[in-house]
């Protein structure tokens, strides 16, 4: 065996970088970004050609979750209390005066529509504030709190969309099953409904053509892979603009400034750009040359779309930032992200794929220890969330975290997963606990054939749906799984159903159709809920939650370490009272990672 990589400090994977989130004003006169302030990530901002920061907010309990540039003088920011997702939005002046909570009312939830660009001082923002089922939009004064109802959702609204002039002229409507889209031709007319799909079928809008009349949209009505298209309101025709054979389109981008189409975005293996707009893919290429095995990802740019701020990472390193000017054609280094992780140490993530035993092609990553020969390892399947969501190519702290502690990790695009199509979506409906857990098991056991996994020390860990994947995997696949870490996952299919927040009820019975019906399917969600069948399970178990989750409350994780309890099974169970779904405060991560270690040494 050759000589295994050091051993690195566990907070060196899960610290806060040292500066994130960099954007640019819309004048191109400041920079900001987030670095930690008492372990909290808080917001800084830097004159450009000064090399000092200022910090402008002081949160010290929890995380910020996000933040934007609103004018050249003002900074919004979101923040939610101890992760109940219950978003309220704050805007502070660049010298941090003029601090003012904008949307901090109780239970309410705060999305943002349109940053109204052509209006300084306003912004709109969907409120579940008078139902908490569903968000009104409102037209929101940023200096001084001011709201203004603009119109009043009808209970079935799931989205808001703006013109570039920022009238309000597109919506969607859900009964649960069918999705509307709704438009009008002017902010005086009734919203009046243009097509109908059912959830299988979208047709999702992205923004509105130039003259204000069209929608660039990605649809996927009558073709298994989403396509970027445009829409016709009146004729409800489509013309296509951009395809990809094997997965669907991811994105749309464009130039607010020249009022044109730049780049479509699509995700095979790793992610690509199809551009559409000549001059931006020639200083993109030029810049790809020079970040040779980096992708460059654009993370902001001036009004005047002359100076960006671009991010570079792969899947050894969180990549940096720069500062690239159009016009002088110079690019300044500002950071590295975590300059403390050396490319070196790091393990390849190397995409793979393989055949499920019904046929299924599936997409994936096998990320193995460096410098150990890639046999006989023991293996941890790492099944994503969502479930409809999919794993990513890119650094990834806690694949690296494994693999530095000598296991390989393998994360699978089971079916269900997002960005494969249509059939491939509709192949988990009703698959939860079945033929989706059986495509982990077959991608294991793919891994047991090549000699790469040892049989005897396979484990799973996953958060969310990949908690459930975990829980279903110690309970269906016993003879596999060794141990499983199971991170604020679903149990009980029923209580799972009953639980959900109350924004998310439009959808209930979607989610019948997908996951199973409480009275229909009562026999099946019995039979694939892991608590109910908790005496299957032989294995460890170690379950981490946050007290405060509005997505898998506190009583998934309860019932289940009451069930294994109840039988006398080894589990561990870590509660964290201040946080929601997954930990998003530093010294809870290192918590969770330091039972995970150890938990993992003793059972693997």
């Amino acid at each position: 065996m050759s000589n295994p990589i050091r051993q690195i400090p566990l907070e060196d994977f899960f610290k806060n970088p040292e500066k994130s989130s960099f954007q640019i004003s819309p004048d191109g006169k400041h920079f900001s970004y987030m670095a930690p302030y008492k372990s909290r990530m808080n917001i800084f901002v830097q004159k450009i050609g000064n090399d000092s920061s200022a910090r402008i907010t002081s949160v010290e309990e929890r995380d910020i979750a996000g933040y934007t540039w609103a004018t050249n003088s003002r900074i919004l920011y979101l923040k939610d209390v101890g992760g109940d997702e219950n978003y309220s939005l704050y805007g502070i002046d660049l010298d941090g005066n003029n601090e003012l909570p904008l949307t901090e009312f109780e239970g309410v939830q705060t999305h943002l529509i349109d940053d109204l660009e052509d209006q300084e001082d306003y912004i709109m923002v969907g409120l579940n504030k008078r139902d908490p089922r569903i968000h009104d939009p409102y037209r929101l004064n940023i200096k001084t709190g001011e709201l203004e109802l603009l119109a009043e959702n009808p209970g079935n609204i799931s989205s808001w969309m703006c013109d570039h002039e920022g009238k309000l002229r597109v919506a969607t409507a859900t009964d649960g099953v069918n999705t509307s889209l709704l438009f009008r031709n002017s902010e005086k007319e009734e919203f009046e409904t243009i097509l109908t799909t059912d959830f299988k079928e979208s047709m999702s809008p992205q923004f509105f053509t130039f003259d204000n009349e069209k929608l660039y949209s990605i649809s996927n009505i009558g073709r298994d892979k989403a396509a970027a298209v445009i829409f016709d309101p009146i004729s409800k025709e489509e013309e296509l603009l951009f395809d990809h054979q094997e997965v669907d389109v991811s994105s749309i981008t464009y130039s607010k400034k020249n009022k044109r189409l730049t780049y479509y975005s699509y995700i095979t293996a790793k992610s690509h750009k199809e551009f559409v707009d000549k001059e931006v893919e020639s200083w993109y290429t030029k810049l790809e040359k020079q970040f040779e095995g980096y992708h460059i990802g654009i993370a902001d740019s001036t009004k005047a779309e002359d100076q960006f701020i671009l991010r570079t990472y792969n899947d050894k390193s969180r990549g940096a930032y720069y500062f690239y000017d159009l016009k002088k054609d110079e690019l300044k280094k500002l950071i590295d992200i975590s300059p403390w992780i050396k490319e070196e140490e790091m393990a390849e993530m190397e995409p793979i794929q393989f055949k499920s035993r019904d046929g299924l092609v599936l997409n994936g990553y096998l990320s193995l220890p460096v410098n150990m020969e890639g046999k006989k390892l023991p293996i941890i399947v790492n099944p994503h969330g969502g479930p409809w969501a999919r794993d990513y190519w890119g650094f990834n702290s806690e694949v690296q975290f494994l693999c530095n502690r000598g296991y390989g990790v393998l994360q699978i695009n089971f079916r269900g997963s997002t960005g494969y199509g249509r059939t491939f979506l509709e192949a988990s409906f009703k698959q939860w606990g079945q033929k989706m857990q059986d495509d982990l098991a077959d991608g294991a056991q793919w891994l047991i054939d090549r000699g790469i996994a040892d049989p005897n020390r396979i484990g799973i860990y996953g958060g969310s749906y990949g908690g459930y994947a975990t829980l279903a995997g110690l309970a269906f696949n016993t003879e596999l799984y060794k141990c499983g870490i199971d991170y604020v996952g679903v149990s009980n299919l029923f209580t799972f159903m009953e639980t959900i927040p109350p924004y998310w009820e439009n959808y209930l019975e979607m989610l019948y159709e997908m996951v199973g019906h409480p009275e229909k399917d009562k026999e099946m969600l019995e039979k694939y809920s892991p608590a109910l069948q908790a005496d299957k399970i032989k294995a460890p178990l170690l379950v981490a939650q946050g007290a405060n989750d509005p997505r898998v409350k506190k009583s998934e994780s309860d019932q289940m370490v009451e069930a294994m309890r109840k039988r006398g099974i080894d589990v561990e169970y870590l509660v964290k009272d201040n946080e929601g779904h997954g930990f998003s405060n530093e010294e809870n991560r290192f918590d969770f990672y330091r039972s995970m270690e150890k938990f993992l040494t003793n059972h693997l």
